[in-house]
Parts: C-alpha cells; sequence; structure tokens
C-alpha cells in the first residue's frame, strides 16, 4: 500500500488559526473529523473528542492508544502577535496553542497515519480530547466511557520529548474560618482573619511524611482570600482557597482526611477526581525510552492521564515552560524531533 505523506507543518498552521478554547472545541473537532477522513481513517465523535482505530480492531490484541488534546486557554492580553495567525520566524511557528499541545498532537496524528496500515502486536488508537486545560467532564474522562479497554497510554505534552513517569495530582479546597462579627472600635466579636491565619500557617509549614523520588513532597498553596465588608466591622468569616499538589504516595482522598485533623476552618473539597499517576519503571515501554534517551522525570503539571486508570506515561513536543505564555512559539526542529521519536518508539512495540 502506498505511504501515507502529510505535511505536519501546513497541518498545525491550519489548525492554529481555529480557535478551539475549552468547551468550544466543535470548529476544530469538525476540522480534524474532516482531515482524518481524508486520510482514510474510520474517526468516531463523541461530544467534541474523536477517536479511530488504524486497520481493523482485534480484542485479543491489547491497545496503545495515542492522545493529546485539541482546546486551549484563553490568549492574554501581552500577546504581541496575533495569536490565531501562526507566524513563522527564525525557524519558529508563534500561536496560541502551537506548543500546548497542537506541536504533539500533529506529530501523534503524523505518526499514527504512517503506522496506520501496517500490522502490529497492538491495536494502534487515536484519541484527540477537548477540555483538557480544565479538566472538564466532557473531555478525557467522557470520552473513556465509550473506548474499548486500553492497556497503555501515550499522553503528547510539551516535555521536550523526555519521558515522564509520574504526574502530580490536583485537589482544590475552599476553606471557610468562622468568627463572630463585632464593633471594630471595641473589644467585641471574634475575628475570623485570625483564625484563618492559623490554618494558612499550617498550610504553608506542615510537612507530609510520604515523599516521591519523583515527584518530591505534596504541596500546598495558599492562592486566594477573602473577608471583611467595611473597615469597622470584625468580620466573622475568612474564606480562603488552597491548591494541593498531591504526590503518587497519596490519593486526594487521604489528603483530605489529613487536612481534616489539623485544620480548624470547614473545608470542601471541589473534587476528587484528580489523582496523581505513575507507571512501573520495568514497563517494556519505559525500558524501550530508557534504551534511546535515558531522560526521565515526574510532572509537576496536570494533564488528561489523570483519568487514565491504566498505565500511561507523558511524552511530547515542545517545552512545558512555554505553555500558557504570551507568544506561546514551537521550533520546527522539535515537531520533525518528536515524530521521528514517537514513531521509532512505538513501531514494533510488545506490550505483552
Amino acid at each position: 500500500m502506498k505511504a501515507i505523506i502529510i505535511n505536519p507543518i501546513e497541518l498545525l498552521t491550519s489548525l492554529l488559526v481555529i480557535p478551539s478554547i475549552s468547551k468550544s472545541e466543535q470548529e476544530k473537532s469538525d476540522f480534524l473529523v474532516n482531515f482524518l477522513k481524508q486520510h482514510d481513517c474510520d474517526v468516531q465523535r463523541h461530544k467534541n473528542n474523536l477517536f479511530c482505530f488504524a486497520k481493523s480492531y482485534d480484542e485479543n490484541k491489547p491497545t496503545l492508544m495515542l492522545n493529546s488534546h485539541m482546546d486551549t486557554v484563553r490568549p492574554s492580553d501581552s500577546w504581541t502577535f496575533p495569536p490565531y495567525q501562526p507566524t513563522l520566524l527564525d525557524g519558529r511557528i508563534i500561536g496560541l496553542g502551537a506548543n500546548d499541545a497542537h506541536a504533539s498532537l500533529v506529530s501523534l496524528i503524523t505518526v499514527f497515519l504512517m503506522l496506520k496500515d501496517t500490522e502490529q502486536s497492538y491495536n494502534l488508537l487515536l484519541a484527540i480530547s477537548a477540555e483538557e486545560e480544565i479538566s472538564g467532564v466532557n473531555g478525557m474522562e467522557s470520552l473513556l466511557t465509550v473506548l474499548p479497554k486500553i492497556d497503555f497510554a501515550i499522553v503528547g505534552e510539551p516535555t521536550q520529548m523526555n519521558l515522564a513517569v509520574a504526574e502530580k495530582g490536583l485537589m482544590v479546597l475552599d476553606c471557610v474560618a468562622k468568627g463572630q462579627s463585632g464593633h471594630a472600635a471595641r473589644e467585641e466579636g471574634v475575628n475570623a482573619i485570625y483564625k484563618a491565619i492559623r490554618d494558612i500557617e499550617w498550610f504553608k509549614h506542615y510537612q507530609f511524611e510520604k515523599e516521591s523520588d519523583l515527584l518530591g513532597a505534596v504541596k500546598m498553596s495558599v492562592t486566594m482570600i477573602q473577608a471583611g465588608k467595611q473597615h469597622n466591622v470584625v468580620p466573622d468569616a475568612c474564606a480562603f482557597t488552597v491548591d494541593i499538589r498531591v504526590n503518587e504516595c497519596y490519593s486526594n482522598q487521604q489528603v483530605f482526611d489529613i487536612v481534616k485533623q489539623y485544620v480548624e476552618a470547614d473545608v470542601t473539597p471541589r473534587s476528587f477526581r484528580l489523582n496523581s499517576s505513575a507507571i512501573d519503571l520495568n514497563h517494556v515501554f519505559v525500558k524501550r525510552f530508557l534504551s534511546i534517551k535515558p531522560t526521565i522525570f515526574g510532572s509537576a503539571t496536570l494533564s488528561d492521564q489523570t483519568f487514565m486508570q491504566f498505565p500511561s506515561v507523558k511524552i511530547g513536543v515542545g517545552d512545558s515552560a512555554r505553555s500558557h505564555t504570551a507568544d506561546e512559539y514551537i521550533f520546527i526542529s522539535e515537531i520533525e524531533e518528536g515524530i521521528g521519536l514517537y514513531k521509532q518508539l512505538i513501531d514494533g512495540l510488545t506490550l505483552r
């Protein structure tokens, strides 16, 4: 069969002109449906998520999923280039989503098309997710409910094509310290801000017992605070928000249970959905990667891996430090490297 040839840079620039802020990916999803159909793919759609298998699906084979996301954050006011008009400059492509994660997306699509008609020991699945930037319920979490069993996944996020073998989870806590109002001129009331300060100091200094070689310690940061209605009234409530990045030694529920033992304020978790993940370093894919490029690490940033209850890794084109920044860019050479390494890693891979 004649090899399929696509131009990944042309695909990237075509994608970058289509806005796809989280929850508003329909136009980009439509484009990708048409693109994949034009390349002889039996693409399926679930909400704004897309998936397709290479050749025919064989339930007796394990399934390898290639995943990246199509959505982006909103462009900040600091952009000096048009965010939806790709700009080629000094070997770079500048545009919203170029680095996070459209470069990984087009690289994975390219490799999928290269391999979709070749015989492999696994079913090859391409899954393009929506709402990744907000960990939305209509993204990967929903898509997984309609997919068959998956044995291993590669998640395309900017890692400079180094291999993330663990990823921190996220839990956000909304806390309210309760006091009693009174006149600020007299010794009246119970100041909720002072009560909150004691809890905030605990969040600042508490050290969880278990630390990870890959992800370090659980990190807790108080990031928002609100109290008081006027200067002469002792506030009876002080609300504050805590961002907690959880290593693979704990579940979000376990961390919450520990917090509740020490904190006096009312504490409400927004969810327990976004847990950490890690893969066995003896996994065949990890060993194959290390035979090529000995650079593995633990990632502090969240991705769609958080919803994957099966072995997965994160590896992709670009640099995480550029993500969500003004004038985000990707080097063309990085895409070329990514395509080559992705193909080298999965072509002929044996998962069992």
